[in-house]
């Protein structure tokens, strides 16, 4: 699977078509796959507390993380004591281990030491869905509910609730693996406890949801942090007028930097693979320059980074409501 996703995802083009057998193929394994989990011929394991997975259908940027972080929150807020289970993508963690804050992004994955850096929960990583909620359970006894971060395809490990987030954006062709970015077809929206919609949601593919509740949510962002001392702030109003270059490895890197320019920033676009393994000359700018990044890339580069480097962290702000649905299907309506 590419880290960038390749330009022939966004149209059904000759490029497209002439992988499509292969997709057809991986769709048909992927759909067998779930089937045998379905009617118990492959085993789900299921754990002590519930298990709330959020995902994607498709490769690429969506808001997957942002939206655990918020749920992590909503629950915490409601006396629910959350924690996370994560496969640790791009890190070197051979079975099982629990993410410290501040972790070495290269062993643990960026995301992870992320969600570990500002949720306050405990955070494991490990290919092995189950064998990290379960080392979680063991060492945090006092967690109640798990969310499984990117865990949807991941059926050896049974969920109460599954939160679907999409960015139509990231659908593109709408074509399976590897002719288009889609993991699972467009009709497993429709299987889903919620839908998270990051952006604009077309009537074709509202359509394809049917009767799934559907919460729009966008990224907010306040002040900028400097990467060295995250207690120092500014606003865009300060940066407005000094040379600037902004810099993003993540799924969809023109999101952030859309966001920046319409903050009436002038911006040069450094744009990376998701996951990037950044080097310090990558993030090399002249001097009395500016380097703005993301949070994810800002767990990576902190060490290195120039002085005059910021980050500028957002979190997913979604519609009320969406936190109590999950809740009512943890434990049940709410008695009269």
């Amino acid at each position: 699977m590419p880290r960038s996703a390749p330009g022939f995802w966004q149209r059904r083009g000759a490029a497209a078509w002439s992988l499509f057998p292969l997709a057809l193929l991986f769709g048909f394994l992927a759909g067998l796959r779930r089937r045998l989990f379905a009617f118990g011929w492959l085993k789900s394991e299921r754990l002590p507390v519930p298990v709330v997975v959020v995902g994607n259908i498709a490769v690429g940027g969506s808001g997957k993380t942002p939206v655990a972080l918020w749920l992590t929150e909503a629950l915490r807020a409601r006396g629910r004591r959350p924690g996370i289970v994560s496969r640790g993508y791009g890190g070197s963690v051979d079975g099982v281990a629990e993410v410290p804050a501040g972790g070495d992004p290269a062993r643990f994955g960026d995301e992870p030491v992320l969600m570990a850096s500002t949720s306050g929960c405990p955070v494991f990583v490990g290919r092995d869905r189950p064998a990290a909620g379960r080392a979680l359970l063991a060492a945090h006894p006092e967690v109640d509910v798990l969310i499984a971060d990117d865990g949807l395809q991941h059926y050896r490990l049974a969920r109460d609730v599954e939160l679907v987030v999409v960015d139509e954006a990231t659908l593109g062709n709408r074509l399976r693996l590897p002719a288009g970015p889609l993991r699972e077809g467009v009709g497993r929206l429709a299987e889903a406890t919620l839908i998270f919609a990051h952006g604009g949601f077309s009537a074709a593919l509202a359509r394809a949801v049917g009767p799934v509740p559907v919460f729009r949510f966008e990224l907010v962002g306040g002040a900028f942090e400097r990467v060295g001392a995250r207690s120092e702030r500014c606003r865009a109003a300060d940066l407005r007028g000094r040379r600037l270059h902004a810099m993003a490895g993540i799924g969809r890197p023109e999101r952030f930097f859309s966001q920046l320019e319409a903050m009436g920033l002038a911006i040069e676009r450094r744009p990376f693979a998701d996951h990037h393994v950044f080097t310090p000359a990558d993030v090399a700018v002249p001097d009395g320059d500016v380097l703005l990044m993301t949070e994810k890339d800002a767990v990576k580069c902190a060490p290195f980074a120039p002085a005059d480097s910021w980050v500028w962290p957002v979190r997913a702000q979604l519609a009320p409501g969406a936190v109590e649905l999950i809740l009512e299907k943890l434990d049940g309506p709410p008695t009269a």
